[in-house]
């Protein structure tokens, strides 16, 4: 029977993941020179947080805060007030079409969200990954940063990939296998290697101009 893992609950935790991932590799030593201390990015469990990281899908940050703002304001926090809004009232929050089906669809989907926390990381992403619109990506990060998982790890993210391509002098990007191949050895704590990753990917982006 596979174990759940350890929870990521506290700035604690993170420093823990930090210090032991800096002394197992010596890059992440000095990306952590570079980014300071790690940020929590924990956020509560449930359907908006799972709504917001759908939402985040593809777009910039600065949308998807512009957007996650005009939801707030319109009330779409639950299910029963997506569903009662309905496309049009997602539509004039901002929502594009397909994401506002992945909205309709999550507000049908009945997820057992208690139960996710129960799941190995595997299942869980499995489950959530039955909704249309929620790909290994958002379920992915939903077990990082939602149930709090320290051993989860996005390796489709594409920040973490040109993050990784800098800080290990790669000729060229990595693949979401060859970066999760990677991130074998940084388990058990793939979930803080990721935000070290990505605290770098903004120091990188400043410095040469990334898009």
């Amino acid at each position: 029977m596979k174990t759940l893992g350890r929870i990521i609950k506290n700035p604690i935790d993170v420093r823990q993941g930090a210090e032991w991932l800096a002394k197992t590799e010596p890059r992440f030593a000095y990306l952590l020179e570079q980014t300071g201390p790690l940020p929590l990015r924990l956020k509560p469990q449930g359907f908006n947080s799972l709504l917001e990281i759908i939402v985040s899908q593809q777009v910039s940050v600065a949308s998807a805060d512009a957007i996650r703002k005009r939801m707030l304001e319109a009330g779409l926090k639950y299910e029963s007030a997506v569903r009662a809004a309905g496309e049009d009232g997602l539509r004039a929050a901002g929502l594009s079409r397909p994401k506002v089906r992945y909205a309709l669809a999550l507000a049908d989907a009945e997820i057992d969200y208690s139960g996710l926390r129960q799941m190995t990381n595997e299942a869980a992403i499995a489950r959530l990954c039955e909704v249309p619109g929620i790909g290994p990506w958002t379920a992915q990060i939903y077990v990082m940063f939602c149930i709090g998982r320290a051993d989860a790890f996005p390796p489709g993210d594409l920040a973490l990939q040109e993050a990784a391509k800098v800080l290990f002098d790669l000729p060229s990007r990595p693949t979401a296998p060859e970066l999760a191949e990677m991130a074998q050895g940084w388990s058990p704590w793939r979930s803080v290697a990721a935000r070290a990753l990505f605290a770098y990917y903004r120091i990188v982006k400043q410095r040469e101009g990334l898009g």
